[in-house]
C-alpha cells in the first residue's frame, strides 16, 4: 500500500501577537508549532496539515472567549459548535469537540488570512507543500504553493504550472546562463 504525504511549511514565522487565542490553539493542532524567537512561531507539518482537530470543550471555550472581539473567520463556527455542545444534556467540559478545517469559509487558510489582515508586520504568508509517496507512483509526487494576503488567497500546484507551460508557446532560444533564464509566472 502506498502512503501519501504533504510535508508543509509556512513562511514567514508568525507573530503570536497577531493571532487570536483561538487561532493559535487551532493552528497549533492543525500544524506542528515551534517557538522561533521572541514572540514568533514556526508552523509546519511533516505529513500535511490536519483536516480535523479535536479540542476539549473547556480549553476551546476559553480560547473562544479570549478571541470573541477579534475579526476571525473561525469565531462564528466555534460559537455554533459550543452552543451545540452546551445543548446536550450530558455535555461535560472535558468532552472533545471536532473542528473540520476543510470548510472553505473558515479553514486554516482563512485563519491565516485573518492573521495577515490584523498584522502590522506581515504583508503575506506563503504555504509551500511537497506531494510525496512511499511508492514510485506517477500521481504521488509534485507540490504546491499558496500565497495568502489580506485581499486574496492564491494557489498553484505543479500540475497547474505544467498546464500553463502546455498552453504557453515555448521559447525557441535556450538561455546561455542562469542569469538569462526567466521564471514564468
Amino acid at each position: 500500500m502506498a502512503d501519501y504525504h504533504s510535508p508543509t511549511v509556512i513562511t514567514p514565522d508568525l507573530p503570536i501577537a497577531d493571532m487570536t487565542a483561538l487561532e493559535y490553539l487551532i493552528l497549533g493542532l492543525a500544524f506542528d508549532c515551534e517557538p522561533s524567537g521572541e514572540g514568533y512561531v514556526y508552523l509546519h507539518s511533516w505529513c500535511g496539515p490536519s483536516d480535523i482537530v479535536s479540542i476539549e470543550a473547556g480549553p476551546l471555550r476559553a480560547a473562544y472567549d479570549g478571541s470573541i472581539d477579534a475579526q476571525s473567520a473561525i469565531n462564528d463556527h466555534i460559537a455554533v459548535l459550543l452552543k451545540g455542545h452546551d445543548a446536550r444534556e450530558d455535555s461535560m467540559p472535558g468532552d472533545c469537540i471536532e473542528i473540520d478545517l476543510t470548510e472553505i469559509s473558515f479553514g486554516w487558510d482563512r485563519m491565516l488570512q485573518d492573521v495577515v489582515r490584523r498584522s502590522t508586520v506581515l504583508d503575506e504568508i506563503v504555504v509551500t507543500a511537497a506531494f510525496t509517496c512511499t511508492k514510485m507512483r506517477p500521481d504521488g509526487f509534485g507540490g504546491s504553493v499558496m500565497r495568502i494576503t489580506s485581499d486574496a488567497i492564491q494557489y498553484n500546484s505543479t500540475t497547474d504550472m505544467l498546464e500553463k507551460m502546455w498552453n504557453t508557446p515555448a521559447s525557441t532560444t535556450v538561455p546561455d546562463t542562469a542569469e538569462d533564464r526567466e521564471c514564468s509566472s
